[in-house]
């Protein structure tokens, strides 16, 4: 399920890591939400081996693209999982997605980048909790249809390319409604091994300065306002707002010192419920 702004290049190489890996009864749906015309010129080229592969489109959003993309699934209850179309899937690991347990209902799986993985999971056998969700990115989700629509699906007001200031924060907030409305699935959430992987790019990549910390405020106005919206304790909140100064501490591999800056002043905001100063372009990036 890719939702995807028409990139031929980094599509492409999502198609290629699928290429002849896929079988009857798989489905990868892609919602074009920018050039579909490239995007099915790709996909006429791809090939499927007998499995379904479908392109739609929507209004702008990650996140609703992906609710409009399960909308249109097929009939059934499949495990979806959400890419990126920066995303790829390394050897091995379609088939160790394949071969979970029909009775496999939620887990998250390691999503990796350049400089390897983004979060490490929880051991198996650890209950989701508010703590741990938010090493989950929307890469990295594994849930049934039927409990993804049970849920909600995702809010389409959070996340990349929502037409609101809350850049980040959609598979967060979708996670914490499934401990929240089905705490069963939260004691048996399945975390699996790090041999379950699917890979992206780092949040900084391909970016001029101006734009990864235009992005980081961003994405820090999201998740701050999921933080508010569920009411973390006050003292985690201050932690979390204030600990933003230290992230081009925390990430020197992809991030400069004064990036922080940012990352705390998104935070204010989005626990503030508004942004702060001139008006600002409220989508993350534009490419």
């Amino acid at each position: 399920m890719v939702s995807t702004l028409g990139r031929p290049d980094r599509l492409r190489r999502l198609l290629d890591s699928l290429e002849g890996r896929l079988v009857p009864g798989d489905a990868l749906m892609i919602v074009a939400q920018r050039n579909r015309a490239e995007v099915e010129e790709l996909v006429a080229a791809f090939d499927d081996s007998g499995s379904t592969v479908i392109v739609t489109d929507s209004a702008p959003g990650a996140a609703r693209g992906r609710n409009a993309g399960v909308a249109e699934l097929p009939t059934g209850d499949p495990l979806l999982v959400f890419p990126n179309d920066s995303t790829w899937f390394p050897d091995g690991s379609v088939e160790r997605l394949r071969a979970l347990p029909d009775d496999f209902q939620a887990g998250a799986m390691t999503v990796v980048d350049e400089y390897g993985p983004k979060f490490v999971l929880p051991p198996a056998g650890t209950a989701l909790d508010r703590w741990n969700v938010w090493s989950v990115i929307e890469m990295g989700i594994l849930i049934r249809r039927s409990i993804f629509d049970g849920i909600g699906g995702f809010d389409a007001e959070l996340g990349t390319g929502a037409a609101t200031p809350w850049q980040a924060g959609e598979a967060t907030d979708l996670l914490l409604r499934l401990a929240d409305q089905r705490p069963h699935l939260a004691e048996t959430f399945a975390w699996q091994p790090p041999d379950v992987a699917v890979g992206g790019i780092a949040d900084p990549h391909g970016l001029t300065r101006a734009a990864r910390r235009h992005k980081a405020r961003a994405y820090g106005r999201g998740m701050a306002l999921v933080v508010t919206r569920w009411r973390y304790p006050l003292w985690w909140r201050i932690a979390f707002i204030g600990g933003g100064l230290a992230f081009g501490v925390r990430h020197r591999a992809t991030n400069e010192l004064l990036d922080g800056w940012w990352v705390f002043l998104g935070r204010l905001e989005g626990a503030l419920g508004r942004t702060l100063g001139r008006a600002i372009r409220p989508t993350a990036v534009t490419r």
